[in-house]
């Protein structure tokens, strides 16, 4: 390509660079894979039971458990998918391969959006349960949307700088953590556990039919682990087993755990205290209503320290994570170029991480006033990942179509034969579940439709910009492709 032709403006910003297309090292097994996933879910146990409560009520654990089951046929979708194609890139690799270009970038896009909302979610949640060392924390608005916002704001400067997270490190929390939920579950059901109160809780407030569809939307924000297992997979070793394994493993223990977590809490306190006073520390809620006073007294700091632990390495590995699939979709030509960018000196893709923690802290700026921030959020959260949720059973449909020879190292069962495929009734029945209760969610909800629907009309005109100007002369990443003889 000649190197006198004319640049324009936005060159720096929207053309697609040429960038070295590098490997992975393959380094991590089953109990790293299985520990980064439940890393992510272990977090989101620390709010997804407060946030549900806001709108399910008394259906709490009807929400959390209908969401599971949703839960157990998108882990089968990805677990296909990433065996089938050990690459980053989870739903949005998934989409590129079996519906195009286009379905790649809405799926990224839309993943995107579920990964600054978690970050600031994980940020939101952690002064309250550091409330128990400082009450303003919890009690003033001000002060804790404010620890929130220096939260994300640190931890952003820390990133550009460069930061090392270890397989080790994380196996480790993961361990002291699944530990930690178990005993207040095993704890809980021998003090506080009574089928009684807990029936007759569930039934005097049973939420409106809107309401319980909300709440099972919002407790896909429980189950956020899926896509960071599937991102890892160009990292771990024999991927095309390894991710199926880590996946089915996380599946027993986050049903097991949340349906615990869940029963416990409403026999603990009256629901209308749970979607209020403990909505954004529901652990330390239950921890509170511990009848012993020397477990109260050990779990309640123990808590408060664990959970403001995970939910900070939450909040850190959203940023890693946003900026690592920015990086992949800038790589394929998908997103601006610029997000893509890798510092001089710390090499780390600096603009995508300052771009996207500068958004999530937009996020949480309505915590300042706002009384409802806590459940928009929530249902924001869901719009993206249910749309990438869709895209990834659709695109898994899709390749038993168009690709019925493609080696599939796990394949889902249950399969109904349509012209000749094998279809996967549990693609299918999430791919209906998860459309419809995203309809719903833009429906019901104003702040997520039009939050929502705008990040992704922002991302449709960016990649439209992007297509236009690779059909442009000056552009040097377009490869001139070979006619076909006629």
């Amino acid at each position: 390509m000649p190197e006198n032709l004319p640049k324009k403006p936005g060159d720096r910003v929207f053309r697609p660079r040429r960038i070295k297309r590098f490997r992975l090292r393959r380094v991590l097994g089953i109990p790293a894979v299985f520990s980064a996933g439940y890393g992510n879910v272990g977090s989101s146990i620390y709010y997804a039971l407060g946030i549900v409560a806001l709108v399910a009520m008394g259906a709490t654990p009807v929400a959390l458990g209908i969401a599971g089951v949703l839960f157990v046929f998108t882990a089968l979708t990805y677990a296909e998918g990433t065996a089938a194609l050990p690459e980053a890139g989870g739903s949005a690799s998934f989409a590129r391969h079996g519906l195009g270009e286009t379905a790649g970038f809405i799926a990224g896009w839309a993943l995107m959006l579920s990964y600054i909302v978690t970050i600031s979610i994980s940020a939101f949640t952690i002064p309250p349960y550091l409330g128990f060392f400082w009450e303003p924390f919890k009690t003033s608005p001000f002060i804790g949307t404010w620890a929130s916002v220096g939260i994300v704001g640190f931890l952003m400067l820390l990133n550009v700088v460069g930061i090392r997270e270890t397989s080790f490190v994380n196996v480790g929390a993961t361990i002291i953590d699944i530990l930690t939920q178990v005993s207040l579950v095993v704890i809980g059901f021998i003090l506080l556990f009574n089928p009684t109160v807990l029936l007759h809780r569930i039934i005097d407030n049973w939420p409106s039919s809107q309401n319980l569809v909300l709440g099972i939307a919002l407790a896909t924000i429980a189950y956020t682990g899926i896509e960071t297992m599937s991102q890892m997979a160009e990292e771990t070793k024999r991927p095309e087993t390894s991710v199926p394994r880590a996946l089915v493993m996380m599946i027993v223990a986050v049903l097991v755990i949340f349906a615990g977590i869940s029963l416990v809490s409403l026999s603990a306190m009256p629901v209308g205290e749970l979607a209020s006073e403990w909505s954004r520390d529901p652990i330390a809620g239950i921890a509170f209503h511990i009848p012993i006073e020397l477990i109260r007294t050990v779990l309640k700091p123990l808590i408060a320290v664990l959970a403001g632990t995970i939910l900070l390495i939450a909040t850190n590995a959203g940023i890693i994570g946003i900026s690592r699939l920015a990086f992949s979709q800038g790589s394929h030509g998908l997103v601006p170029s610029a997000l893509s960018r890798i510092h001089s000196r710390f090499k780390t893709p600096y603009v995508s991480i300052i771009v996207f923690s500068i958004i999530a802290i937009v996020i949480l700026l309505p915590g300042f006033f706002a009384t409802d921030v806590f459940a928009n959020m929530g249902a924001l959260y869901a719009v993206g990942s249910l749309l990438a949720f869709m895209f990834a059973h659709a695109s898994i449909l899709a390749l038993r179509i168009r690709k019925p020879e493609m080696p599939r190292p796990f394949k889902v069962g249950w399969n109904i034969r349509v012209k000749g495929r094998e279809l996967p009734v549990s693609a299918i029945i999430g791919l209906l579940a998860t459309s419809g209760i995203w309809l719903i969610i833009l429906v019901t909800q104003p702040y997520s439709r039009w939050v929502g629907l705008g990040w992704m009309v922002v991302g449709v005109v960016i990649f439209l910009y992007i297509r236009w100007r690779r059909r442009k002369p000056s552009d040097e990443w377009v490869v001139p492709l070979k006619r076909k003889k006629s």
